[in-house]
């Protein structure tokens, strides 16, 4: 089984202002579909793993041979983390968590602020490309934001899926 692009839940447009259409479409249909064909490729001498899902792929890197093993984690392992932030994020969305969401927030960092605090730091001060759980590549923001990546950040609260969290963190319970 070819992995491929999943569709976004909602339209190219729809978390603007905050993030751009433009942007959102050169994020999936140029910058997520490379990593699928990449993976793809990776794996196309490999048919039982080509099989697997990316999540079983990536959650045991050692049942892949180590002459793909970095591939596979850097490829599959940027699939499964854009497939994860589309669904995080969404229109009309934004607001503060509830539930038991919100508890075990507040339980950790003291209140939802001190947690926005601490995940703007972890974003903000990330060397480089990677995520804190959001995409701080470069090219998730630049386009809109150019080198200002914190406000970046903190535009992404506006997009927030809190529901999609909190089922989430309900299932990883």
């Amino acid at each position: 089984m070819s992995h491929t692009l999943p569709a976004l839940p909602y339209a190219y447009n729809a978390l603007a202002p905050y993030i751009g259409e433009e942007t959102m479409t050169l994020h999936h249909t140029k910058h997520h579909q490379a990593y699928i064909n990449n993976a793809n490729n990776a794996l196309k001498d490999h048919p039982a793993l080509e099989a697997k899902s990316v999540e079983d792929l990536i959650a045991d890197l050692s049942q892949v041979p180590e002459g793909i093993r970095t591939a596979v984690r850097n490829n599959a392992g940027g699939h499964a983390n854009h497939s994860l932030f589309w669904t995080v994020m969404g229109p009309n969305a934004g607001g503060e968590p509830t539930g038991d969401l919100a508890a075990a927030i507040t339980s950790t960092f003291g209140s939802f602020a001190a947690f926005k605090e601490k995940f703007a730091a972890a974003a903000t001060t990330r060397f480089g490309s990677g995520w804190a759980w959001i995409d701080v590549w470069e090219h998730a923001y630049y386009l809109h934001y150019q080198n200002k990546r914190p406000d970046y950040i903190a535009a992404f609260w506006n997009v927030v899926n809190w529901p999609e969290v909190a089922k989430r963190y309900a299932a990883a319970k």
